[in-house]
């Protein structure tokens, strides 16, 4: 248990190296010193132009997951995730980005696809695994580090509930997708957004692109990351109370104390 705990990834490190870190680098870091005496503006030390700005923010969760695996010699779904994200913003910037300056004028949609892609994949996972022997619910929300699996099905077994309870599965399994799916929907416009009025041959278009992905990125954490944490305690909650009708057994019986 206690090896466990040590190599456990902590959730603020992901927030802080693959949300706010990425984050401030392109806000900060992105703009160009050429175009800053061009324009008249001061140049700081940290002005380092939107081409190094984007690969020293993606550069640092790609590096943090490599190490977390290197030191674990385990897969992080949500370290995967994460780098998977990072991979396909990288990609995408180096087909958006002309080698004029320019940025190709369907970013925003193609910006608001890549965003939509993940959560929808993981949504129609979700509804997929329903039909294996491991339904992603049990690893994700109904799993024995949260609930006493073993007390619940044993009850269910006694009353012959099961009907009933592959049921309730069901309906959590599609109310837990639904959340992932609202999550696409809400990407894409988040980036729809973001990008409304985006002059794609602008002499700073890369500076504002990566101005524009750090917005995505900082608000897509509080605007998506917080409706959707609601919407997965609603899951919780009516999967208690359908546990609580087909068992009898009640919230601390069915949930293993922490």
């Amino acid at each position: 248990m206690s090896t466990t705990k040590k190599t456990d990834e902590h959730p603020l490190a992901n927030i802080l190296i693959n949300v706010i870190v990425p984050v401030v680098i392109l806000s900060l870091f992105s703009k160009d010193p050429a175009l800053q005496e061009l324009l008249g503006k001061a140049v700081r030390p940290w002005h380092l132009g939107p081409v190094k700005a984007i690969i020293i923010a993606l550069t640092l969760p790609v590096g943090y997951g490599i190490w977390y695996f290197a030191k674990t010699r385990k897969p992080n779904f949500f370290s995967g995730l994460g780098l998977l994200s990072v991979l396909l913003t990288g990609g995408l910037t180096l087909y958006l980005w002309n080698k004029d300056g320019t940025v190709k004028p369907d970013a925003g949609l193609l910006f608001g696809i890549k965003e939509a892609l993940i959560p929808l994949m993981l949504g129609i996972a979700i509804l997929w695994s329903q039909r294996t022997a491991t339904p992603l619910i049990r690893v994700f929300l109904y799993n024995d580090t949260i609930f006493d699996i073993a007390r619940i099905e044993g009850r269910i077994a006694e009353l012959a509930a099961q009907p009933g309870y592959a049921k309730l599965l069901g309906g959590a399994t599609r109310l837990f997708a639904a959340s992932f799916f609202l999550s696409a929907v809400m990407n894409l416009g988040l980036a729809q957004w973001f990008f409304r009025g985006f002059d794609a041959h602008a002499i700073d278009a890369l500076e504002v692109y990566n101005g524009i992905i750090a917005k995505i990125t900082g608000w897509g954490f509080a605007v998506i990351g917080v409706p959707i944490l609601v919407f997965l305690f609603f899951t919780l909650l009516r999967l208690l109370a359908g546990l609580r009708r087909l068992t009898g057994l009640a919230d601390n019986e069915l949930m293993l104390p922490r």
